[in-house]
């Protein structure tokens, strides 16, 4: 086994004594401005694969980790964290496919109005956040996620959300979401049908 260049030990050491996840630029301030430090992460992140511990990316910061399949070890010194309602969870997929968001866009898409606990409740668990107002009359709040959301759910960024696909293979959506959509198919089809028979 290579011994690590003192450049890399030094990243290492920054990153294990962090209290929160790092950005590039904060690692590089501890270190004198150094030069490839994203390189070095790429290494280190290489070197740890597999191992019990692992560094990550979430968003544009990193830290180390439990391995996830190690997780189940700490469990039980871990304090179980508020289940979230329906309304929350939905809430939260809104604001994360969809971000920036009013409360006024959550409620059209849900359909139904969202009371105020609701998004307390996420920002209390720090997965979203105020991003700024909408430059329209009433100037709306805008809500967007965290660096907490993408270190709670294991995402480097919200690339990796889950797709459409992902989601029905997983059998995640609603049965009546997916009939619907299968009837907005086929009238899709009767309206091409319709439109041939015309042009014959």
């Amino acid at each position: 086994m290579k011994r690590a260049d003192d450049l890399t030990r030094a990243v290492e050491a920054v990153l294990f004594a962090a209290t929160e996840p790092m950005t590039v630029d904060a690692i590089r301030a501890h270190l004198g401005n150094a030069d490839n430090i994203r390189g070095v992460l790429d290494e280190i992140q290489a070197d740890f694969a597999g191992r019990g511990i692992e560094l990550v990316r979430r968003g544009d910061r990193w830290h180390f980790q439990t391995a996830g399949d190690m997780a189940h070890l700490l469990r039980r010194d871990r304090e179980e964290p508020r289940k979230l309602s329906r309304a929350g969870i939905e809430t939260l997929a809104i604001i994360a496919y969809h971000e920036p968001a009013t409360r006024a866009e959550i409620e059209a898409i849900r359909g139904v109005q969202i009371s105020k606990g609701t998004l307390d409740v996420l920002m209390e668990a720090g997965w979203i956040r105020p991003a700024g107002r909408r430059e329209v009359p009433g100037r709306p709040l805008l809500y967007a996620t965290t660096q907490e959301f993408l270190a709670h759910f294991g995402l480097a960024s919200r690339r990796d959300l889950p797709g459409i696909d992902d989601l029905k293979a997983a059998g995640l959506l609603d049965p009546i979401d997916l009939a619907l959509e299968h009837a907005g198919e086929h009238e899709e089809d009767n309206v091409e049908v319709e439109k041939a028979d015309d042009d014959a």
